[in-house]
């Protein structure tokens, strides 16, 4: 008993026999070497929680360097009235 079961290629949408193809789910090896090249190059990606861990880490620098330029604000004016003591 031969299955026939039509469905379209992934990548060229051509409609073709699922069962006669030796490059099932696709229609011939073209489209199945086009799909290999673009796993190759990693033109697919699956978002993750990578995306918002990098977003939350930035947040982190972002605090980091204004409490850095807080504490410098600080050191300076403390520097200013040392020097201002001195010149009396």
């Amino acid at each position: 008993m031969n299955k026939l079961l039509k469905v379209k290629c992934p990548q060229c949408d051509k409609v073709f026999y699922y069962y006669e193809s030796e490059y099932r789910p696709f229609c011939c090896e073209r489209c199945k070497m086009i799909d290999l090249g673009h796993w190759f190059e990693e033109s697919y990606r699956v978002p993750g929680k990578e995306t918002i861990q990098t977003d939350h880490n930035n947040e982190n620098k972002q605090n980091e360097s204004q409490n850095e330029d807080h504490e410098q604000e600080l050191y300076s004016d403390q520097d200013q009235f040392e020097d201002d003591e001195n010149n009396y």
